[in-house]
């Protein structure tokens, strides 16, 4: 079990675990810290300190409320659908990829791709933000076509590794595939 610390494109530190469960066994582990206390507090107090102004200049009170039921739905909303914890890939020599989630509120998504439909795991690039990123995705076997590829799974999309982690993942991939 190794463990190394990355930057994910923004440079912010994230972490990579392998585990060899079996020789035909790994898995593949990107965490991202945890939610900031301080981001947190500064988004809540930039809109309830903008609702006070608004309360003071109108006298209207529902606004109050509003901002705070708001900031507690968004927050509730943020934890379960987008903030995620940690992304892993689990990839089993001749059965398939199992691709999951965690989200911060506690909920896993998680799907499961067979070999018979993978055709290759590769590094791909792509234009974001004004920058070239890379990503690790999953080629899909096109089923009339045998050299074709009839879907890109891209892994790893919350977390948004750097090129020198997709690397070390890369090449496990490629060691696994190779003996399947």
């Amino acid at each position: 079990m190794t463990e190394e610390e990355f930057f994910d494109i923004n440079g912010n530190t994230i972490s990579l675990d392998c585990q060899s469960h079996s020789e035909f066994c790994k898995e593949f582990t990107v965490s991202v810290p945890k939610l900031s206390l301080r981001k947190v507090m500064n988004y809540t107090c930039a809109v309830w300190l903008t609702a006070y102004a608004v309360f003071f200049a109108t006298d209207n009170t529902n606004v109050l409320s509003a901002a705070i039921i708001v900031t507690l739905v968004g927050m509730m909303l943020h934890l379960h659908f987008v903030k995620i914890d940690h992304e892993s890939m689990l990839i089993i020599g001749s059965l398939g990829i199992q691709i999951s989630a965690s989200y911060a509120s506690g909920r896993e998504s998680t799907s499961f791709i067979e070999m018979s439909k993978v055709k290759d795991i590769v590094i791909n690039e792509a234009i974001y933000m004004q920058r070239v990123i890379y990503y690790l995705c999953i080629l899909l076997k096109e089923p009339s076509d045998p050299d074709g590829v009839s879907a890109v799974v891209p892994l790893f999309q919350s977390s948004k590794p750097r090129l020198n982690c997709l690397e070390e993942v890369y090449k496990s991939c490629q060691d696994m595939l190779g003996q399947s």
